[in-house]
């Protein structure tokens, strides 16, 4: 993969299965990695209904993230 998804449905699942399939270790390198901005990322996929949980290692629908 070159770069990450726009739609924000195969955006989410290829960013949790990254992380999942542990190719990167955090939120942060996985975006260092994709020249992308952590926070702009969780700000867009927040806007789509998703939220990070940095315990979990994911993104999760909000209302699920606990």
């Amino acid at each position: 993969m070159d770069h990450l998804p726009k739609d924000p449905e195969i955006l989410v699942s290829s960013v949790n299965m990254l992380l999942r399939d542990e190719e990167f270790d955090s939120l942060e390198s996985l975006c260092y990695n994709f020249n992308e901005d952590a926070e702009r990322l969780k700000a867009y996929l927040h806007d789509a209904g998703y939220v990070y949980s940095k315990e979990q290692h994911q993104f999760r629908p909000i209302g699920f993230d606990e």
